[in-house]
């Protein structure tokens, strides 16, 4: 526990046999639950994790799903555990555990429902990030500024936390299921009304490799974004008429 507050970290994996253990290893030891989703691996991972010695909530898809449901899946399963904050990690080790508590610190403080990790906010994150993401990254973070009306820095970073709140208003069968999901989820929390915290967060980047193709720059992530604009224009178009109605 922190703060007096339960707290879980779900991590969903695919073909991470090789990085999960040290992903793993390296969560804080005031997280009461580790949750992982093994999205259908074809590797060791779910192996790797069962022998892991510390105690893992391990749930396998049947077949591959995709990153967002899997997080979906996770997170249901910290709400039905009684999980006050719930944090998402990579289980690649992308993301420095001592980042943590500061992602929590707004959550636990009452001042956000979700806190949102942002590698750009990061000192020298031009120098630690590959350029091609970094430039990437800011595009996306620009357009998904555009599309939801939030100022977003890092639309594509997937280190975050929420408190119970956001897990019980989010429509989680809806979730975008693949790459992209940051800017679904990001549009959701938007359209639900839920506050958001930026957090500095370290780029972390060593032995793991993206999934990310260039089909899902081209084409999937624009798309992603492209409805995230659509659904609020409806949802402003819905608030005006719902104002023009006589009382």
């Amino acid at each position: 526990m922190l703060a007096g507050r339960r707290i879980a970290v779900v991590m969903p994996a695919y073909n991470e046999a090789k990085l999960i253990q040290g992903a793993l290893e390296r969560i804080p030891s005031f997280v009461d639950h580790i949750i992982v989703v093994d999205d259908a691996s074809i590797d060791a991972t779910f192996n790797v994790v069962r022998a892991f010695p510390r105690p893992i909530e391990l749930t396998k898809h049947g077949t591959n799903q995709g990153v967002g449901a899997a997080i979906a899946t996770g997170c249901r399963q910290a709400l039905s555990l009684g999980a006050d904050l719930t944090a998402v990690m990579a289980a690649d080790g992308q993301m420095d555990p001592m980042d943590l508590p500061a992602l929590l610190a707004p959550l636990i403080a009452g001042e956000a429902d979700y806190a949102h990790g942002n590698r750009l906010g990061w000192p020298a994150a031009s120098e630690a990030m590959p350029w091609h993401r970094w430039l990437g990254n800011h595009i996306f973070s620009s357009l998904t500024r555009w599309a939801i009306g939030v100022d977003v820095q890092d639309s594509q970073c997937g280190y975050a936390a929420m408190n119970r709140r956001t897990k019980q208003a989010l429509d989680w069968d809806r979730l975008w299921k693949g790459y992209g999901y940051p800017n679904d989820l990001l549009s959701s929390l938007t359209l639900c009304g839920l506050r958001v915290r930026q957090i500095p967060v370290r780029p972390v980047y060593g032995a793991e490799q993206s999934g990310i193709r260039l089909r899902h720059v081209l084409f999937i992530i624009p798309f992603v974004i492209a409805r995230a604009r659509v659904r609020r224009l409806a949802r402003r178009r819905e608030l005006a008429q719902q104002q023009q109605q006589p009382t």
